[in-house]
């Protein structure tokens, strides 16, 4: 009932116990609380929260138009629903040095467990759009070095995403993600890969996790999650899938809607109110409500 039961000091230490021993963890994108209580339920390691679907959700484009507080307020409110770790997409740290610090303890105060800061210029772009900048390597490890810095639970994960890559090529990517390293950050987000021998040359010369974004319509091939393994990343998200997934299923109700006049023929698509009611907990509340109200007044 209500929120999450494991405190948010557990949650950063399970993920890095998790990490710790080498399994391949799944965090699938969460576009809402409800949406992180099933990906809980179905059985994944931990839930991820996009900065393009909070954009989205918003109806802006991913460019760095969203604000820290926008972000923390929103991953609180799914971080908390969930007794999964949460890891959040916290953009170009939201300004400079001092931003990011500042960054990482509104997002440790909202219960993350971990965030991920990138080496694009402000204002940043999607990360398999082409046109992107990026930073020279002194203020990307500054970031980085702000972030570490920053936090006060070490377990707060402190991951650092570089897309060099679609500007210099996997060499460069590799130079700066150990120079990230170096500077503290806890495991590695190297965007936009091009296929699995880039990703297990990464993984091979770092020393610490390296997450893959298998996102649709991107510049990765989407991969499975054996073939991840086998190239030695220790993560993987999905960020915009689920979203993805409702809007295509909105789109098509409302279509058949003004089509048909009705949504009968849309019913076998849809989550059933008891599987909603069942997720939600109703009967939970109700519970805590008869044991509330457990009383009657009466008239003398």
């Amino acid at each position: 009932m209500l929120y999450a039961t494991t405190p948010a000091h557990e949650k950063r230490r399970l993920l890095r116990e998790r990490l710790a021993s080498g399994e391949l963890l799944r965090f699938p994108g969460a576009f809402n609380p409800l949406s992180a209580r099933l990906i809980e339920r179905k059985g994944f390691d931990g839930v991820y929260i996009s900065g393009a679907v909070l954009s989205a959700d918003l109806g802006l484009p991913d460019i760095g138009l969203t604000t820290l507080t926008e972000v923390a307020q929103r991953a609180a409110q799914i971080a908390r629903m969930t007794e999964l770790p949460a890891i959040v997409d916290a953009d170009t740290g939201f300004g400079e040095p001092m931003n990011v610090a500042r960054t990482v303890q509104t997002l440790e105060d909202a219960g993350l467990a971990g965030m991920h800061v990138e080496d694009q210029v402000n204002p940043k772009r999607c990360g398999h759009l082409d046109g992107k900048e990026v930073v020279d390597e002194p203020t990307a490890l500054g970031r980085v070095r702000a972030a570490v810095d920053a936090r006060r639970d070490d377990n707060f994960l402190i991951m650092a995403r570089t897309d060099i890559r679609a500007v210099a090529g996997l060499d460069a990517a590799i130079d700066r993600a150990k120079a990230l390293v170096d500077a503290g950050a806890d495991a590695i987000f190297p965007e936009a890969m091009r296929d699995l021998s880039e990703f297990e040359a990464v993984a091979a010369a770092l020393d610490v996790p390296v997450l893959a974004n298998m996102t649709e319509f991107g510049k990765s091939e989407l991969f499975t999650v054996d073939a991840l393994r086998d190239a030695g990343v220790r993560m993987v998200i999905w960020p915009v899938s689920l979203l993805r997934m409702a809007m295509g299923a909105a789109e098509r109700a409302l279509d058949a809607l003004e089509s048909e006049g009705n949504l009968v023929s849309q019913l076998g698509a849809m989550q059933h109110r008891a599987d909603l009611y069942d997720l939600i907990d109703y009967q939970g509340y109700s519970r805590f409500d008869a044991g509330v109200y457990d009383f009657t007044i009466t008239k003398e």
